[in-house]
């Protein structure tokens, strides 16, 4: 794997690094979210439980199941090297619990269909992933999660939230924006000349 550089948009080396010949590969970005609106996000939640999946915590007895949902994702993640997501990262699926992760899905009936995973993490609560199955896209359900997992954290007296994803992925910077979430930083990846990425 060629030595990446993660330069944010801001940063003058990227003129240093185009001289010297790296090329850009991927983009990414990373957003905040400060004393969100409790309406907009309970909305949010509502509107998945009318559309009749059930919104709620869920515990370590759904590992098999986060890990079912991810599986079934996997492929389409998009790839930068900044925000690579694979299967490796499903082996310890169980340890999220253990290591302070938070998980919220979306079940249907008794089927995951939608799930994030999220940690406090310095002097913020930071989400790992939102996944949903593809059937069930477009309908909300990844706003749906992340909004139920910000008031449980509002709850516990957070009041910072953070995120980031691949610049490929618009649907997930509009969910994210539509929740009330700001983009204060993009980065990008930089392959030196002549990897093979």
């Amino acid at each position: 794997m060629p030595d990446f550089e993660f330069v944010r948009d801001d940063d003058p080396r990227r003129a240093v690094l185009e001289q010297a010949g790296y090329t850009v590969v991927g983009e990414s970005w990373g957003a905040r979210l400060r004393d969100p609106d409790r309406a907009l996000l309970e909305a949010a939640v509502l509107r998945a439980a009318a559309a009749g999946l059930s919104v709620r915590e869920l515990g370590p007895e759904y590992a098999q199941a986060l890990r079912d949902l991810e599986t079934t994702n996997a492929a389409d993640y998009p790839y930068t090297p900044a925000t690579a997501h694979t299967a490796r990262d499903l082996a310890g699926t169980q340890d999220l619990w253990l290591e302070g992760g938070r998980v919220f899905g979306a079940l249907d009936g008794e089927r995951l269909v939608g799930a994030t995973v999220i940690r406090a993490v310095e002097d913020r609560a930071e989400t790992a992933f939102t996944s949903v199955l593809p059937e069930y896209r477009g309908k909300g359900i990844g706003q749906a999660v992340k909004a139920a997992s910000i008031l449980a954290l509002l709850a516990d007296g957070c009041t910072l939230f953070g995120t980031g994803g691949a610049g490929l992925n618009a649907a997930s910077l509009g969910a994210n924006e539509a929740l009330g979430y700001t983009v204060e930083e993009r980065w990008y990846s930089y392959a030196p000349p002549g990897a093979k990425h």
